[in-house]
């Protein structure tokens, strides 16, 4: 299976300050992992009177390379793209420091199901002050950002788009130097290619993630993000087709190739194109075992 073209060519330092645009400041946590990459980028928007979006994990050293990032800068408006504890469990301690609101979609939706946690887990406890709506806008002094709400990678994702230099600040759903992880039962593939098709009908200029560089192709890496998941969809098709049942044989089967701590992750991503094929009727399910309908 050919993949996207992956970027990992990332040279950014946790804890400084980097300009990437006349409107937008990006400084790195250090907490890289499988999962996280290097780290969690958080992105400062406009001057003097700014928006902080995804504070980050909650780290001591990432809120201070933060408070000396702003400088005595007032922060208007604290934004979290999804309550993944490496996106929002920092918001309150820097809306305390600033005196700052948090917004987002919302808190995570409470399926009663396991959660995936990875080095990041889910932010039970995040609850933004207040909660945006797909196509809210924020403003602030030359600069608004707008709500879009992408949900599959989980239940509450929002991506936020930078009017003024049609910069999109795409969270975790989508990232140049990997997929996203789409993990029942909070996760969704059905939404996230649905979330996929929304950012491919923008005219973005250029997509700022959470995770790695940017990205200054982004309808052409849009449209490669999807091709692969279709793909991945008709792979896990023909697997059943030739006669494996469960999530773990077409791990073995679909996977071998990549490291193996990445097989739990996915696990969960070939369950999530499974339930979105049976909720489609292509396929069916009892007991764990799967098999093509008809």
């Amino acid at each position: 299976m050919i993949a996207p073209d992956f970027d990992r060519r990332f040279e950014a330092k946790p804890g400084k300050t980097e300009q990437v645009s006349p409107l937008v400041r990006r400084v790195l946590c250090g907490n890289a992992g499988p999962f996280t990459f290097t780290g969690t980028s958080t992105f400062i928007v406009g001057r003097k009177t700014v928006a902080v979006i995804d504070p980050g994990p909650d780290d001591a050293a990432h809120l201070e390379a933060l408070l000396v990032a702003l400088g005595g800068e007032t922060v208007s408006h604290i934004l979290v793209t999804h309550s993944h504890a490496d996106h929002s469990a920092l918001a309150g301690k820097l809306a305390a420091a600033t005196g700052a609101k948090t917004l987002a979609e919302g808190p995570v939706a409470q399926t009663g199901g396991t959660h995936a946690r990875f080095d990041a887990g889910v932010d039970h406890a995040f609850t933004p002050d207040l909660r945006l709506a797909h196509g809210d806008v924020v403003t602030g002094p030359g600069w608004s950002l707008e709500a879009l709400f992408t949900p599959g990678h989980m239940s509450n994702h929002m991506c936020f788009a930078l009017k003024e230099e049609r910069a999109l600040f795409t969270g975790d759903h989508v990232m140049s130097w990997s997929t996203s992880v789409v993990a029942p039962p909070d996760g969704d593939m059905a939404r996230y290619m649905q979330s996929l098709d929304l950012l491919f009908h923008r005219d973005d200029r250029v997509y700022l993630p959470a995770h790695g560089p940017e990205r200054r192709d982004p309808l052409p890496y849009v449209r490669s993000l999807i091709a692969h998941r279709l793909a991945r969809e008709a792979a896990i098709l023909a697997c059943l087709g030739g006669g494996l049942r469960s999530i773990p044989e077409i791990v073995s089967r679909l996977y071998a190739d990549i490291d193996p701590r990445l097989h739990g992750a996915a696990a969960l991503s070939v369950r999530a194109h499974l339930e979105k094929l049976v909720d489609e009727g292509k396929i069916r399910v009892s007991d764990g075992v799967y098999e093509l309908a008809g």
